[in-house]
């Protein structure tokens, strides 16, 4: 035999058909498909002749009455017609075949191809054996208590089913997430093998078989070298298909798991599931070195146990899980409070004790959130984690996402396995990058393995497969992983999301009141603004005027110094009368309805630098257009003010001997800055589009003076200057608060990235 190149197939066939669908039964019972109304039989196992003597052919196509009196047909049509027929799954009937009565345990359920039912002959117990089996039971169950641990509980199981059911082995055997198996509980003779604390590779039992398992809890083999019992017809009559046998307890064994159970040195065995919440938890696997028929009432007493050992299984891990769900609740609740507390979610979340890094039992935590990254403990750099947050946000992870082995479905990670081999993260947002990430570092661990677990089939020289031979130890030391994460901590990771999200929407209602309230003030400032502009130009008109009357007619009667305070009296007021003109114009900006219309960005800046060519000239400065500028929607005349205003501005702080001004435009569909992080946090609000997907992202760049990160938002405030009136040209301060007006009108927005003695760049939002 030679290795085969890939592990047992996840679906495992037998002669063209699936496991579940194997075309034949085993001989210690026999099958009938009946066909409703009429109970008509149309498919049968072919050894009826040895259970009832008549030949199977021989009973096609006619009806069960055939076999049964009419008291039992009546009772078989009343269960079928009842709502819920499984109620009763099995029952007693009794054949008569030449005066002899023969009596049969009748198994059954429906699918799309009809009733299917299955008997075997019962096999007789002596009432002093079902009473002692009927205790033992009993004081089996007495035994699972649910306070004490799984593996405790286990143990007692196994011990208590080899006590009544008079297997050589049983073994408990649990999934992992990666649906590998653990025996976590063993009892045994003496002479067998021992698989206690050894593992099992998830394709061992592949998903098909776990599937079945879920759906049938009880598989019962009593000889591995039993001679298959095939169907006729081989195929279902009406479908033409296979007989479904999902649900039935005589299906066919695939031949690999005989081989397999062969192996083990196993010629009879009863496997029995153990569910938790409706998902299979683990299995009871029954091992004997011969061959073992056990009375339905011990497969009863067994399957019956098992369903009282999940729920206690079930309850104790659900302790478990409670108690550590009290410390996660403790936690978050503190966090929730310090969110609430705090103008921004994440000072709630990293600047107070406990903070989010003390909810889990992780070695570091980030939090990315518009730009900026916040990180606790030991992590990842942040570009290692921006790019793993955008590959999680390109496999449409929406909520949450975990893994205790990053590496494996995510190559880049296996430079920081060290420290970040487990990854839970949530996302806070649908449209942009929102996360709050928790690593937990590697953990080399040694896995015991049953057999070697990478070589699970061999192929012979006909290319059959064959199950592995040896389950022997292997052991494999396995690194890249961390600690798994638990279900509790899945559940407290969305639950403070949703907190999260809840804390949002109501700061989110407050901001809304607060900008409805805002927007109101500002209008109420515009409008004030505009009268009082206009309402005190003309007294100031007339101080200006009536000094300057003064000075014409009585210059040489005044004294100095009344001459010298006529002089600052017609100044002043004629640079308030400036002042007043520039904050009329503000509020005409704010109050003025905009002409919107497609403008050609090139023709806008061209009829720009073309007013401002003279001291474009005088000032020697050279201007670059990397690329041609966009047509976008806009007020022409409005959107020229802004660039005639930064242009403007580029020239007049310019110190340099050769001086230059770029202007261009950056489209974040395709590109993206990376300068700081209020630059990046802007262009991934312009990722979003959530208002204006065809927005764009202009600028007007210069190599002058620059400004200190100080005053990087006050330059925006109507009338701030940075320097004195008559340095750099003078002027009134107001051409940045005006610029700021439109591009806001225009739903955008404007910021400043500058570098003191290097130069600056003033970007700003305009819809496409």
């Amino acid at each position: 035999m030679s290795e085969a190149k890939n592990s047992i197939p996840c679906l495992i066939q037998n002669n063209g058909n699936a496991i579940h669908t194997p075309g034949y039964i085993q001989p210690h019972g026999f099958l009938m498909v009946l066909k409703e109304p009429d109970l008509q039989i149309i498919q049968t196992s072919n050894n009826l002749d040895e259970h009832l003597g008549i030949a199977s052919e021989s009973l096609l196509n006619k009806n069960l009455d055939n076999l049964l009196d009419s008291k039992q047909i009546d009772k078989i049509n009343r269960i079928l017609e009842a709502d819920n027929f499984l109620s009763e799954p099995f029952f007693n009937l009794k054949f008569i075949r030449e005066k002899t009565h023969l009596k049969y345990l009748a198994y059954w359920h429906r699918n799309r191809q009809g009733v299917i039912l299955e008997l075997e002959k019962i096999l007789p117990e002596k009432k002093s054996f079902l009473l002692k089996f009927y205790r033992s039971i009993q004081s089996a169950i007495n035994q699972l208590n649910p306070s004490l641990n799984y593996q405790k509980l286990c143990q007692i199981a196994a011990q208590e089913i080899r006590k009544f059911s008079g297997f050589d082995r049983i073994m408990i055997y649990r999934f992992d997430a990666d649906w590998h198996g653990e025996v976590i509980a063993e009892d045994k003779i003496d002479y067998m093998d021992s698989y206690l604390g050894l593992h099992f590779p998830a394709d061992d039992i592949p998903p098909l078989a776990r599937s079945l398992f879920a759906l049938q809890p009880l598989r019962f083999i009593p000889d591995v070298n039993y001679q298959p019992v095939s169907l006729t017809p081989c195929l279902h009559p009406i479908t033409e298909e296979p007989l479904d046998l999902s649900y039935s307890l005589l299906r066919g064994v695939s031949p690999i798991h005989i081989e397999y159970l062969k192996n083990m040195g196993i010629r009879g065995s009863m496997t029995i599931s153990l569910l938790k919440n409706n998902q299979l938890w683990g299995l009871i696997a029954c091992h004997h070195k011969s061959p073992k028929l056990v009375s339905q009432a011990v497969r009863s007493g067994c399957e019956i146990f098992a369903k009282v050992l999940s729920m206690s299984l079930s309850d104790t891990e659900d302790n478990q899980d409670y108690k550590y769900q009290i410390e996660l609740k403790s936690i978050q609740a503190k966090l929730i409070e310090y969110m609430s507390q705090e103008n921004d979610f994440v000072d709630g979340l990293v600047s107070h004790e406990p903070n989010i890094l003390d909810l889990f039992q992780a070695a570091g935590a980030a939090i990315y959130n518009n730009g900026h990254f916040y990180r606790l403990g030991k992590t990842p750099k942040e570009e290692e984690i921006y790019q793993l947050i955008e590959w999680l946000k390109s496999q449409s992870y929406e909520q949450i996402f975990s893994t205790d082995c990053l590496a494996k479905i995510y190559p880049e990670a296996e430079k920081y396995k060290e420290i970040a081999s487990g990854v839970l993260g949530i996302s806070l947002s649908k449209s942009s990058k929102k996360y709050i990430l928790w690593f937990r570092p590697e953990v080399q661990q040694t896995i015991n393995w049953a057999g070697e677990p990478h070589q699970l089939v061999l192929v012979d020289q006909n290319l059959n497969l064959h199950p592995r031979q040896s389950f022997q130890l292997w052991k494999e030391k396995v690194s890249g992983k961390s600690l798994a994460w638990k279900t509790p901590e899945l559940k407290a990771a969305l639950d403070l999301r949703n907190s999260i999200l809840e804390v949002g929407l109501g700061k989110a209602n407050e901001l809304s009141k607060l900008n409805a309230e805002l927007k109101r003030s500002n209008q109420d400032l515009d409008a004030f603004a505009y009268i009082a502009s206009h309402d005190l130009k003309e007294p100031l008109r007339g101080i200006h005027n009536y000094a300057n009357f003064m000075l014409e007619d009585y210059q040489e009667q005044l004294a100095p110094e009344a001459l010298e305070q006529l002089q600052s009296i017609t100044r002043l007021s004629q640079r308030m009368d400036n002042l007043l003109d520039c904050l009329l114009y503000f509020s005409r900006v704010g109050r003025t309805e905009l002409s919107i219309r497609n403008i050609d960005l090139n023709q806008i800046v061209s009829e720009t630098l073309e007013m401002l060519k003279s001291r474009l000239n005088r000032e020697n400065i050279q201007v670059l257009i990397p690329r041609p500028l966009p047509t976008i929607q806009g007020d022409a005349i409005r959107i020229g003010e802004v660039f005639s205003n930064l242009i403007s501005n580029a020239i007049k702080y310019n110190n340099k001997q050769d001086k230059w001004i770029e202007i261009g435009f950056i489209d974040p569909t395709t590109e993206r800055l990376t300068h700081s992080p209020q630059t990046l946090s802007e262009t991934e609000e312009m990722e979003k589009g959530s208002s204006n997907p065809q927005a764009k992202i202009f600028y007007v760049k210069d190599n002058g003076l620059g400004i200190k990160e100080k005053h990087k938002e006050a330059i925006f405030q109507i009338f701030k200057r940075l320097h004195g009136k008559e340095q750099y040209g003078g002027g009134s301060g107001i051409g940045l608060t005006i610029a700021k007006k439109i591009v806001e009108r225009h739903g955008g927005k404007i910021w400043i990235e500058s570098t003191y003695g290097q130069g600056s760049t003033f970007y700003f939002t305009l819809p496409g």
